[in-house]
């Protein structure tokens, strides 16, 4: 039996930084993809190993499983989730280590041991091979992460009896309610072995899908009600996310009142972008309208965090570029570099999007286009089209 699961990224429409400092903001998933295929050997393969194959970045680990059984000698499956101990961390990194990761992809590592710890911990020491593939460049803010333990998560789920899929369904299936929440707790288990300390958002939208409105530590799922289509540009320019909100906290230590305001008015804007995309579109006009609307929010979301201190030369670049052609834009996430996001209204002409994209890649970008607040993870059986 083979499963294959998909989870979207995501990206924050409305909020970034600002929702440090108890304001709202609200986060959506994209159609850009992490796969995973994932698959138990035969009794004829006669193949005792655990391997997971990252297509991507052109890495295999695998590991007999009578090597992981040495490792864990006391390991058992857990249902449901629980957080993954510092003995048992130390133990899965031993494993990975053993692979001695090129140092130009060590960041992956903590990828791997999330890989080994979320297998391990549902199906126990098994021997099967998971396959990663990503629609999402890595460490550009677009929930990459997230999404590689939200697909994982439902893969592994998917032929587990923790969960009661229909192996006949034709096509891609979505999960219930009951069994998304279980996806969801233990891709978040997998993403604090990863960051650490996640806010649980990234892994909320990858397994929902649709848009989320956070705030306060208090997540609402909503659900548009009107296309929405990004162009998404990568600047491919790093940014240290842990440096940037502690800039923004202490601006607000130097100008408390002035910041309080900044923080105030985000909230605002965040508020009217959920209430736009959850309010009836009884036709092309009320689009129109619509979109006019979330333009003028992301160009005054992208001001204020300017104010935070958070923008770079290159996100510069992209605005400049696109307000040549009269397009909106904002940074998404962190800011430092990173992504910036483009609105591409409804009645935008593709020889006008063709041109953006050129001028942009020539500066060096990444390119994306992404519909906006689609499904969330979703998987297809072996033997389905």
């Amino acid at each position: 039996m083979e499963v294959r699961a998909r989870a979207p990224g995501k990206i924050i429409l409305a909020g970034e930084h600002a929702v440090v400092h108890g304001s709202a903001a609200v986060a959506a998933s994209i159609d850009l993809y992490t796969y995973v295929s994932l698959r138990f050997p035969t009794p004829a393969d006669n193949d005792e190993t655990l391997t997971l194959q990252l297509k991507d970045v052109s890495l295999e680990f695998s590991w007999p499983v009578a090597r992981i059984k040495e490792a864990f000698p006391n390991s058992e499956t857990q249902i449901p989730p629980s957080s993954c101990s510092l003995e048992t961390l130390k133990l899965i990194a031993s494993l990975v280590d053993e692979h001695n990761i090129p140092e130009a992809k060590i960041g992956l590592a903590a990828g791997v041991t999330a890989f080994l710890w979320l297998f391990t911990s549902i199906h126990g020491c098994k021997p099967a091979k998971a396959v990663v593939s990503s629609e999402l460049p890595l460490g550009s803010g677009l929930g990459s992460s997230a999404a590689f333990c939200v697909a994982l998560s439902a893969a592994i789920l998917a032929l587990s009896d923790s969960v009661t899929m229909d192996f006949s369904h034709q096509g891609w299936q979505v999960f219930g309610e009951n069994e998304l929440e279980l996806v969801n707790k233990w891709a978040f288990e997998g993403e604090k072995i990863i960051h650490g300390k996640p806010s649980g958002i990234d892994n909320t939208v990858s397994t929902y899908g649709n848009m989320i409105k956070f705030k306060s530590g208090n997540l609402t799922r909503l659900k548009t009600n009107m296309p929405l289509k990004m162009l998404i540009t990568n600047t491919k320019v790093g940014r240290n996310t842990k440096a940037l909100v502690a800039s923004v906290s202490e601006r607000t230590l130097r100008h408390p009142t002035a910041m309080a305001s900044v923080f105030t008015a985000v909230d605002s804007i965040s508020s009217e972008v959920a209430a736009i995309i959850q309010s009836p579109v009884p036709d092309d006009l009320a689009i129109t309208e619509k979109e006019e609307k979330l333009e003028e929010l992301m160009e005054m979301n992208q001001g204020l965090l300017q104010c935070m201190g958070v923008s770079h030369a290159s996100i510069e670049t992209v605005l400049r570029t696109t307000l040549k052609y009269k397009l909106s834009s904002k940074l998404t996430g962190a800011g430092g570099g990173g992504c910036v996001l483009t609105l591409l209204p409804t009645l935008l002409s593709g020889t006008v999007v063709d041109k953006v994209i050129a001028e942009l890649e020539t500066c060096g970008f990444q390119c994306l286009l992404a519909g906006i607040g689609g499904n969330g993870v979703e998987i297809l059986f072996s033997g389905t089209s």
